[in-house]
């Protein structure tokens, strides 16, 4: 049965819990801009966004294009600096992997992020093998809470959409999920439940979570 099923993950705050340093590498990329956002503001309109909605709310005016892939470059080099001494996999989510492959789960993740900033985490856990499907804000058109990334990663890793286990952490990236009719783990590193669309399950991290409990899910 596993076989015909999937289980997919999004990136900031679900395999790493990397929204601290965002909000760090954006309050240096603001502060030269003599822009200084609250933490109520990176709640509302970081955590889970795309970079085009990030700029363009917090620059006040639409940012596209050209300048778009200066202002996204300028900020997330400056993320990956601040993160790369740091980057350390939510507990227990590595041997939940390992448990859900050996059940014959097909694996894949599905981030908003660059994959500049993929490829940075995969270079240091332990992952990138097990993942039949990696993609990340370049190969869609269409952003989270637009299903298209997940609905792309279940068609890379040939399953029904249906069939397949979201672990996701922002309001977006649930609703992404939802909207592309698949079931959604909310990984609470961001959010409480209250702030989540309605999940099937909830959880802090990975340390107590089994293979077995995403069947009971199917």
């Amino acid at each position: 049965m596993n076989q015909n099923s999937a289980v997919i993950f999004d990136m900031d705050g679900v395999i790493c819990h990397t929204n601290p340093y965002h909000s760090l590498a954006f309050r240096e990329f603001f502060l030269k801009r003599e822009l200084q956002p609250t933490d109520e503001d990176f709640a509302q309109h970081m955590f889970g966004k795309s970079n085009s909605y990030i700029l363009s709310h917090f620059l006040q005016r639409p940012v596209t294009g050209q300048e778009l892939l200066e202002l996204e470059d300028e900020k997330e080099s400056l993320f990956r600096k601040i993160y790369e001494p740091h980057i350390d996999p939510i507990a227990g989510i590595v041997p939940f992997m390992d448990d859900l492959a050996a059940h014959n789960f097909k694996l894949g993740v599905a981030t908003s992020a660059p994959f500049a900033n993929l490829e940075l985490i995969l270079s240091k856990v332990g992952i990138r093998t097990k993942m039949g499907s990696i993609l990340s804000s370049e190969d869609v058109k269409k952003h989270k809470p637009d299903p298209e990334v997940y609905l792309l990663s279940a068609k890379n890793l040939n399953v029904d959409p249906k069939n397949c286990i979201v672990f996701e952490d922002s309001f977006s990236g649930v609703s992404a999920a939802l909207n592309a009719g698949m079931k959604v783990v909310g990984v609470l590193t961001s959010h409480t439940r209250e702030e989540l669309p309605p999940c099937q399950l909830y959880i802090n991290d990975y340390s107590a979570l089994k293979a077995s409990d995403i069947i009971a899910l199917l």
